[in-house]
């Protein structure tokens, strides 16, 4: 899909904003997900709850723009890679 100067210009500003909130820890993975019916943006947060997400996500240069939307999905971490969890007895 081609982008008009605006919209490229606000996608770079999405970028740098990702950018800033994953060098803070607040975003701990994110990127384009190239799905057959079209691309779209997700990202995995590192919050202490959902007020904080919808605060950065509300925040978004393109999201302000009305150019993207978000939804919340809230997710419990089963495992992951350097996370530890309690064992169960």
């Amino acid at each position: 899909m081609d982008m008009t100067p605006e919209e490229k210009s606000l996608m770079q500003q999405h970028v740098v904003y990702t950018h800033e909130n994953f060098a803070a820890g607040k975003v701990l993975i994110f990127g384009p997900v190239m799905a057959s019916t079209g691309a779209f943006g997700m990202a995995v947060f590192e919050a202490a709850d959902e007020a904080e997400v919808r605060g950065i996500l509300e925040n978004d240069p393109t999201v302000k723009a009305g150019l993207n939307k978000f939804e919340i999905h809230a997710m419990r971490v089963g495992a992951a890679q350097g996370f530890v969890t309690e064992a169960k007895a």
